[in-house]
């Protein structure tokens, strides 16, 4: 594979183009809209620029980067890259749409792929003629910095595409797990009671997010929840977090809490916005 495709621009498609673009790949960015591809591309230069203020990448590298970009808000140029990596909103509706959208107009060999964190990759894979040639992708934030992507199969999954998958993954020197398609997958699933505890401690009044974070930090965790949460979004916290007790029949464990929904009402998404369990005035 020598060219790939992102489909949204967000925080998680940002970082994914990054890294690919780092690793060699020439990256089309796609977007609905024309301002936010600029916009991204701005953000992902300025990260990469950091990067070389920090010594952690060599100046000649991350220019090489920089000229891997090209953005687009047609749908049928980005469908024409070897990989195409969906990274929009948790919304099935959505994502069925645009894979159905994908399929009809990229070439027979190019693999989709979908990064989302718990949706069914067969469901989605359905909205498509090419599930040999479907899989999950999904890259933790920020991806510049996390090491694990999940690998996820559908029914259909053919192993020349796991090998390409995994084969690009580790090109992009990250580490590849392997899942079926199972409700939240691995991380997720494992992280549901992760974030539940804090929020009930929260609720009840235990501690403030800044003294939960610091004691969960205190046994080694590099984020806190709530910090995590503010990195992430509220929003597609809450999300994760109601589709994977839905996938699990309503269990306990799984159960939202009361204060997912009320910042996510109140527009406290985190630091997309400027203000989540912590405010991020810049």
């Amino acid at each position: 594979m020598k060219t790939i495709a992102v489909i949204g621009t967000g925080t998680m498609g940002r970082g994914i183009a990054q890294v690919a673009a780092l690793a060699g790949y020439e990256v089309v960015l796609y977007d609905v809209f024309e301002p936010a591809l600029n916009t991204a591309v701005t953000l992902i230069e300025v990260s990469l620029d950091k990067g070389v203020m920090r010594g952690k990448l060599d100046p000649q590298e991350a220019n090489l980067a920089k000229n891997r970009f090209h953005i687009t808000h047609s749908l049928d140029d980005a469908a024409r890259a070897d990989l195409v990596i969906e990274a929009v909103p948790e919304d099935l509706k959505l994502k069925h749409d645009l894979f159905a959208r994908l399929d009809a107009v990229a070439p027979r060999h190019t693999i989709l792929a979908s990064n989302t964190s718990s949706l069914s990759i067969n469901s989605l894979a359905g909205s498509t003629h090419r599930g040999d040639r479907f899989l999950g992708m999904h890259f933790f934030n920020p991806p510049h910095l996390m090491q694990l992507v999940e690998i996820i199969t559908c029914d259909d999954t053919s192993a020349a595409t796991v090998e390409l998958a995994q084969s690009f993954v580790e090109q992009l020197g990250k580490t590849a797990v392997f899942c079926k398609d199972t409700p939240a997958f691995i991380v997720n699933r494992v992280a549901r009671p992760f974030y539940g505890e804090a929020f009930r401690m929260l609720g009840e009044g235990v501690a403030d997010p800044a003294t939960l974070d610091r004691l969960i930090k205190s046994v080694g965790f590099r984020m806190g929840p709530f910090e995590l949460i503010d990195l992430i979004g509220c929003d597609i916290n809450l999300a994760v977090t109601q589709s994977v007790y839905d996938a699990y029949f309503h269990d306990p464990k799984y159960r939202p809490h009361p204060i997912q929904r009320r910042m996510v009402e109140s527009g406290r998404l985190g630091r997309k916005t400027g203000r989540g369990f912590y405010p991020y005035p810049e």
